[in-house]
Order: structure tokens, then sequence, then C-alpha cells
């Protein structure tokens, strides 16, 4: 049997930093498990965050109008993009598992992981109109955040000034991941460790190490599948009238996004629901 690939897409600056000791673990606890731990260490790379025309070798359609989608896609499918790209998309292509660990910045991730993002999940090679969620060119791969805050946890419930996590979660966890097709596993969130007493810090790293110990058969997050949605251009890509009408009795709404103007299922984006015929595999 094949060794299991991780990749650690990380973000920090300092080596002192508590993201790096949560990166080190999760090195060190998967490579107990056997599992083949990849890092890029997006700093220490000095990987660059601004998507440009400089991620095509050759010409480009239109250098005009140049439109980024578009271009990276044919460069894609003509093996013209960057060096830097290409080693992280290979990175990508072999690991089962991807964690992103980062310090949460304006409520995202860190300027140099955007353009991770960016530049690495390419039309074409990560999504596709066609392949996307559910159905997505990921979906055999599982992600997940693991993120230090630099709020405590209650300043992010809905009644905190930060607002409900679960909403801030939403973008990156479904507009990024799960859009890619990837089965997210629930965030391993930090709540403030930068104003944490030591023993505090030592307490979330161990509970990190435990939970690292059966990760990778987690139950994914769950997310509204594509098939309840007339995915066409006339019928606008909505919820199809008779999935609507069986929602409408529901106490809560489908997914943090898919709220219908009801109430957010409760921790949507923090936990692992029980399974039902909303959850995606």
């Amino acid at each position: 049997m094949a060794q299991k690939t991780v990749l650690i897409v990380y973000a920090h600056q300092s080596g002192g930093s508590f993201n790096s000791a949560v990166k080190d673990v999760a090195v060190e606890a998967l490579r107990q498990q056997g599992y083949k731990v990849v890092v890029s260490d997006l700093y220490a790379m000095n990987f660059r965050a601004s998507a440009t025309m400089e991620d095509i070798t050759g010409e480009v359609t239109n250098p005009e109008h140049f439109k980024y989608g578009e271009e990276t896609m044919h460069a894609w499918k003509e093996g013209r993009l960057s060096d830097d790209i290409i080693a992280e998309q290979r990175k990508v292509e072999a690991a089962e598992l991807v964690i992103f660990q980062f310090p949460m910045y304006w409520f995202s991730v860190p300027a140099i992981m955007k353009g991770w993002i960016d530049r690495v999940l390419t039309q074409g090679f990560a999504f596709s109109l066609q392949k996307m969620y559910n159905n997505g060119i990921f979906k055999d791969k599982k992600a997940m955040l693991s993120f230090s805050t630099g709020s405590m946890q209650t300043m992010y419930r809905p009644d905190g000034i930060n607002g409900d996590i679960n909403v801030t979660l939403w973008p990156l966890q479904n507009g990024v991941l799960h859009y890619c097709g990837f089965q997210v596993l629930a965030p391993q969130v930090f709540w403030c460790p930068g104003h944490s007493p030591p023993a505090n810090r030592t307490a979330m790293l161990d509970g990190w190490r435990a939970r690292l110990k059966t990760l990778l058969v987690e139950r994914p997050l769950t997310f509204a599948p594509s098939e309840m949605f007339d995915l066409t251009f006339p019928g606008g890509f909505v919820l199809r009238p008779e999935v609507r009408e069986e929602q409408s009795t529901r106490p809560h709404g489908i997914t943090t996004g898919h709220h219908l103007g009801k109430p957010l299922p409760p921790d949507n984006q923090l936990k692992a629901d029980d399974p039902s015929p909303l959850t995606t595999s």
C-alpha cells in the first residue's frame, strides 16, 4: 500500500510562534502514524502572493486586457504555468489531506496564503463549472483550516462583538475548499493563544495532538449537495422548487450560507453533523 501524504500549507513569519508549534505537532504526530508530511512554509519560500502575468510562461492571449483566470486556465492546460505554481499543484495532487495552518488576519488568511489560494488553485486544475462543490475535482481529498485567533472565543459567538465564527469561516470553507470539491474537516481553532497562560497553550497543543490520531477518519462538515440546485443558466443555479418546499418545514436553514432566511444551523462550520441526506462524502 502506498504511503499516504499530508500537505501542510503554513503561513507564519516566526519559528518561535504558536502557529509554528502547532505545525510541528502535526508533522510529528502524522509522521509517527506513517504519513508522509510535506510542508509548504510560505514565508520561508518567499512565495509570491500577487497573481500576475508572470505566472505564465510564453505569450498570453490578450495582453491588453489580461484576464488572470482565463489565461492561467489555458496555461495550465498547456503546461505553461510558472515553476512555483506547478510545484505546489504537484503537492496538492499527491496529498490525501491539506491542512492550512495560519494566524487569522482580518477575519481571513494572511496575504501570502491568499496568494497561494489565488495562484495554485487555478481553473481547470482545481475547479470548473462542471466540476465544483461535492462533484468537484478534489472530492476524494480532505482539507481543513487550523488557525489561531487574536480574540477570545466569546467574541466570535453570535452575540459576540466579532460576530458568529461560522459566518466568518463560510467564505474559506465553502467558497474555497468545498468549491474545489474537498471534503472539509472541522476547523482546529486555537482561541487567543497570544493572551493565554503557558498551561493553556500547552493544553491546546495536547488537544491538537490527540485529534490528529483520528483526523483522517473524521466525518466532514455538512454542505448542501449540488443536486439540490437547478444547475443551469436558465434555472439560475438556485434551489429546485421541490427542495425549497421540503426545506420550508425545517427549523433551520440548510447551511450557514444557505440559511433561507431562517436561523443558522448551530455550529454548521465548526462541527461535523450527524449523518443525514445532506451530508456529503
